[in-house]
């Protein structure tokens, strides 16, 4: 009786296990229609941007194209300007912001240190105006000092900081909107080096600093230089991030045919290019089947010619399109490629709030003013506006190589810290300026002119200037700029001069007499400047000279003097630059007196307005600027203050200073376009193609015509306007302004114009 009820709960067991695993299967069944199948796994999608410069813009045509196709991008390793363009990328800015940046970004402007010149002080915008070599010596010591590069890159540093901002918090690579790494080059070992933390501007910077051309950044105490020296296309960095598929853009420059091998810097360029190809050639060997090589069709672009941008984006538009095939297959749908956009845009969040500001190890010496500058932005979030106005202000005093801050974390708070970098060529240096005319007819003059500045020679910023010049006006001069306080615009400057300088006598076009007239002044100037856009000044100076006959016969008789003149002066300037203005304005206002002290009994008060605007679209500048110039009192004979017209752009159809009077006025309009960039910082001149248009005259007192009349002599008058004009060719190069110019008069007169340095 036993055995049997056993069978039976043992098969009883074993028809209910049955059934429940029956109603199990079935329900996993259930649950693996196609409809509830999970996501395939999406490959992990790696983006490689070599280096090369100019022809680097290509890669925002590439990024256009992947997010048009709904290809994401799960990590990014990039080399020089492919390091930058990734960056920016990985920061969270789409591929079209990108763009806009690039595009509308001035490239020569970007690749110089100089701050644009209305950022400049006044100080050193005065200083413009004549000593108009861009390159400035250092002096230390003895020995003259040369910059460690041609570019240090303060300018393209800060272009970076702000695009990076909103990001500036973060410094793990890996938790931007896109991981990212950057590759430089140690200069001390040669080796590769893997940025994927830390500061992600001085990153991009470092892997764009080509040797020679941008000075080294020091970074976690290694010297770093162009990472395409090392890597250019560092594919096996992308791959060790994760990366199951490659896309890998090569922009490298080709290598030059014999025919172009013509002198030693292209044969030094040639030898690195092998060098930077074969490293590029074994990173392409590891590749996958499945990986993706995206090559613009970039012929031989210049990788230094950043006027080809927009033009170099299209190619590589043109290039990812033509691989569009096989980026189909790793493209995302709509609501996937959405959450992708979305989390990019999320990276970008606002800018912390600062709540304190440190001075780093090595800048001490800038601690008071660094402090002082930023300290009021403390307590607030981290406006990028306020921050470039104060970095301005301390940078465009010219006693810096590089002044940059970072956003640094401590303690779950966010602060600023600051670094300045002491003027590698200073803060003692020179400046030279040069001007020369021909008239292509034998007739020449020339100054050359050298400035010694030593900088802060006070706390709050004083200046010990001598100036030597050699020429048709020769001098020796010294003055002391001395600001009362670091902020509040007073000053006072003492000076002294002696100064020995040619004046003409000309009867019509024809030079009858030249004096050479020697003087000795000293004075002192009081004065306010109001930001670095303005500055009223006022001062006494005694003069004491005599004048000695040159060449031919005098009209007045020669002689010894001594005057004392006072003056009121208004300027106003915020011209973007002096050779070739763009835009902005600049104007000057100035009351002057001349009291006799001895030798003549003439006394003279002067008053004198200049002005100019101008305004570009787009290649081409208009150029309105005005002079004009009255004495008070009439009958003034004394030629050292009679006003002169005549020469390049100041009726450009007469001779120099052939026109003198008392009074005179004249207006000039300029239209020019720019046919030539330039590259960046030093590899082109910028050249111009232009025409001037000047109406103008000197002249006399009705009084004082009515009596020349009267004894058969023509008297210039307002009335009887002179109309000129010019056309030229102009040049920005480092020694100042050249022109090669043709002047014409209504009258018939003609001029030619082999022209170095200021013009008006």
């Amino acid at each position: 009786m036993v055995r049997p009820r056993l069978g039976l709960f043992s098969f009883i067991f074993a028809v209910l296990w049955l059934a429940a695993a029956s109603i199990t299967t079935a329900e996993q069944a259930s649950d693996q229609t196609p409809d509830a199948q999970p996501a395939p796994h999406r490959p992990r999608i790696g983006l490689v941007l070599s280096g090369g410069g100019a022809r680097g813009a290509a890669h925002i045509g590439v990024l256009k194209v992947l997010e048009e196709m709904h290809v994401p991008i799960d990590a990014i390793a990039g080399t020089s300007m492919g390091a930058v363009v990734g960056g920016l990328y990985a920061s969270g800015l789409s591929p079209r912001e990108i763009e806009a940046v690039m595009t509308s970004l001035n490239w020569q402007d970007a690749f110089r240190d100089r701050p644009p010149r209305e950022d400049l002080t006044l100080r050193r915008k005065q200083e413009d105006q004549n000593f108009l070599v861009k390159f400035p010596l250092g002096l230390r010591g003895g020995k003259v000092l040369l910059p460690k590069g041609l570019i240090q890159g303060q300018r393209l540093n800060q272009t970076l900081r702000r695009l990076t901002l909103p990001v500036a918090h973060i410094t793990n690579f890996d938790d931007l909107a896109a991981p990212f790494r950057a590759v430089a080059t140690d200069l001390e070992t040669g080796d590769a080096v893997i940025i994927g933390s830390g500061d992600l501007t001085s990153a991009m910077r470092a892997s764009l600093s080509a040797p020679g051309v941008f000075a080294p950044v020091e970074r976690e105490g290694r010297l770093l230089v162009d990472g395409g020296i090392a890597d250019n296309l560092p594919i096996d960095v992308a791959r060790a991030m994760g990366a199951d598929v490659l896309i890998v853009v090569d922009v490298g420059a080709p290598l030059l045919p014999r025919e172009k091998l013509s002198s030693a810097p292209v044969i030094s360029n040639q030898m690195l290019a092998i060098l930077i190809q074969r490293s590029s050639r074994e990173q392409l060997a590891k590749l996958a089947p499945d990986d993706i090589v995206i090559r613009p069709a970039l012929g031989d672009a210049s990788s230094f010619d950043f006027g080809i941008v927009a033009r170099v984006i299209g190619v590589g538009e043109a290039a990812a399109r033509g691989a569009h095939d096989r980026l189909a297959a790793l493209a995302l749908g709509p609501q996937d490629m959405q959450r992708y956009v979305e989390r990019r845009e999320q990276a970008r969040r606002g800018p912390p709030r600062i709540e304190f500001v440190e001075v780093e190890s090595g800048s001490q010496h800038y601690s008071q003013k660094l402090e002082s500058l930023f300290k009021d932005l403390t307590g607030k979030p981290l406006d990028p506006d306020a921050v470039a106005r104060r970095v301005t202000a301390l940078y465009g005093q010219g006693t810096l190589d590089t002044l940059d801050y970072r956003v640094v974390e401590e303690n779950d708070r966010y602060g600023i810290s600051l670094s300045a970098r002491d003027n590698s060529i200073g803060p003692n240096y020179l400046r030279f300026g040069l001007n020369l005319q021909d008239d292509l007819q034998g007739s020449s003059t020339y100054n050359a002119a050298m400035r010694f500045v030593m900088s802060e020679i006070t706390q709050p910023g004083g200046e010990w200037v001598w100036d030597l010049q050699i020429g048709q006006t020769s001098l020796v001069a010294t003055e002391v700029f001395l600001p009362l306080s670091p902020s509040s615009g007073y000053f006072v400057m003492p000076h002294a001069a002696t100064v020995a300088r040619d004046f003409a006598a000309l009867s019509g076009q024809n030079e009858t007499a030249q004096y050479r007239v020697h003087t000795f002044a000293y004075g002192v100037d009081f004065g306010r400047q109001f930001g670095n856009w303005g500055e009223i000044r006022t001062g006494v100076q005694r003069e004491e000279g005599h004048s000695t006959l040159t060449i031919g016969t005098p009209p007045v008789p020669l002689q010894s003097f001594a005057t004392r003149a006072y003056f009121l002066r208004f300027s106003y300037d915020r011209l973007d630059d002096v050779n070739f203005p763009r835009n902005g304005q600049q104007a000057a206002l100035q009351w002057q007196a001349d009291r006799n002290v001895r030798g003549s009994d003439q006394t003279a008060d002067q008053i004198t307005f200049n002005y100019l605007a101008a305004h570009s679209f787009g290649r081409h500048t208009a150029v309105f600027s005005t002079s004009a110039g009255t004495t008070l009192e009439s009958g003034l004979t004394d030629v050292r203050l009679l006003f002169p017209l005549g020469g390049l752009f100041n009726l450009s159809g007469l001779k120099a200073n052939s026109l003198t009077g008392p009074h005179f006025g004249i207006a000039r309009l300029q239209l020019y376009r720019q046919i030539g960039r330039g590259g960046p910082g030093y590899f082109d001149v910028p050249t111009y193609l232009g025409m001037s248009l000047e109406a103008g005259n000197v002249w006399q007192t009705h009084r004082v015509c009515q009596a020349l009349r009267n004894t058969g002599t023509d008297c210039q008058t307002f009335g009887n306007t002179r109309r000129d004009a010019a056309v030229f060719l102009g040049l920005d190069t480092l020694l100042g302004p050249v022109y090669l110019a043709s002047g014409f008069d209504e009258h018939g007169d003609q001029e030619f114009y082999l022209f170095l340095g200021r013009t008006f």
